[in-house]
């Protein structure tokens, strides 16, 4: 990994001294490097690469939490996270990542104390860096500065998506040079609670006790239900593409191309699916990538993969890094970032596959054939 940036200088509520929201091109995104360009921790673990340079009412944002599973058990996850990037073939780099394992208290949430809290993002910009840059800032902020944050979480995060894209629309019209669009996909942890938004098509994908379970869907235009919605909202898919020239459904920003999006809705939508599921004993990891590790890896494939990379050395970060290492071996060709979410201190087991409970023999005249064909063979 080349380098790495942390947002860790700026007003308490998060905006401007005008009182405009904060411009990704300023002097607050400060370098954490050491002398030899090594991530190193810093105090809100909003981390980034160094070369990262439609109102909806609220009632309206849909909502759909799936894959909840309920157990009775007191497990309560160990977070360990790790995440790399690479600018692959790309000429710029435009993906972000967040990584806060302690999000109530990184953030100051001083009512609420117990229980486990933590916030992980991925942003794929496109079109430019800026939207991916504020989307990482303000999203996670959006979320925590919510009065129902945690009790209502769904709907606040949900909520979060909208509020972030109205804002960035906003920076946009007093500066045009931001114009630019991101998908977003956030996963937080709450207590043995997993919800993960997105928006877009980066993809989180759980590992139960080896099975990869896929915790968000890929919002591509060619998709039925995207191209109803996309349809009734005025829009149309043209090779695959929406209005001709995104390959996303849903995304953050782009207010600057034509049709896409208005005050009253459009074809691209800011709004997330919502997928959780309660964590038990068998859930191992979680992994977070953009799109550009998804082009070189199936769900299970990359499941397969990062598991037998951390029963070799159990670092999170080692194994963001081996994801994305290997998808630069298997040609992406796209910019990579990718983030590991450890549920457990040790290890992930090593799976024995079960006994068969049918016990096989040969019958009387199995034997009587077997030796005839023996017999057979001798003469």
């Amino acid at each position: 990994m080349e380098g790495a940036e942390d947002f860790c200088s700026h007003n308490e509520n998060g905006s401007s001294s005008d009182g405009l929201p904060p411009n990704p091109l300023s002097a607050s995104y400060r370098q954490c490097l050491n002398n030899d360009r090594v991530m190193v921790p810093c105090k809100k673990s909003l981390i980034r690469h160094h070369s990262l340079q439609m109102v909806t009412r609220v009632s309206d944002v849909s909502v759909k939490p799936a894959c909840v599973v309920e157990d009775e058990s007191e497990f309560l996850p160990i977070l360990r996270s790790g995440a790399w990037t690479d600018i692959g073939i790309r000429t710029s780099m435009e993906d972000v990542y967040v990584c806060v394992d302690n999000f109530m208290q990184d953030y100051g949430l001083k009512t609420y104390t117990d229980g486990l809290s933590a916030f992980y993002g991925v942003f794929d910009g496109h079109g430019g860096k800026h939207a991916a840059d504020f989307a990482c800032y303000h999203l996670p902020k959006f979320i925590v500065e919510d009065e129902d944050f945690p009790s209502d979480i769904e709907r606040v995060v949900a909520s979060a998506f909208v509020q972030t894209d109205t804002a960035f629309a906003e920076a946009c019209s007093l500066n045009a040079a931001l114009a630019s669009g991101t998908t977003a996909l956030a996963a937080l942890v709450i207590g043995r609670l997993l919800v993960v938004a997105n928006a877009g098509d980066c993809r989180a994908v759980l590992c139960r006790r080896g099975k990869a379970l896929e915790m968000s869907r890929d919002h591509k235009p060619v998709c039925i239900k995207e191209r109803k919605r996309i349809e009734a909202s005025g829009g149309y898919v043209n090779d695959g593409y929406l209005n001709g020239q995104l390959n996303v459904a849903r995304a953050l920003g782009d207010w600057h191309m034509e049709g896409m999006k208005s005050t009253d809705g459009g074809p691209l939508s800011a709004e997330p699916e919502l997928m959780t599921a309660r964590l038990t004993e068998e859930d191992e990891f979680l992994i977070i990538g953009c799109d550009g590790i998804w082009d070189v890896f199936m769900s299970q494939n990359a499941v397969d993969f990062a598991r037998r990379r951390l029963q070799e050395h159990n670092d999170p970060v080692m194994c963001s890094k081996d994801l994305v290492d290997e998808a630069l071996k298997r040609k992406s060709g796209d910019n990579l970032v990718a983030v590991v979410v450890c549920f457990q201190q040790q290890p992930p087991p090593n799976l024995v596959a079960p006994r068969s409970r049918v016990q096989r023999s040969f019958s009387a005249e199995g034997l009587r054939e077997l030796q005839s064909f023996l017999d057979s063979l001798e003469n």
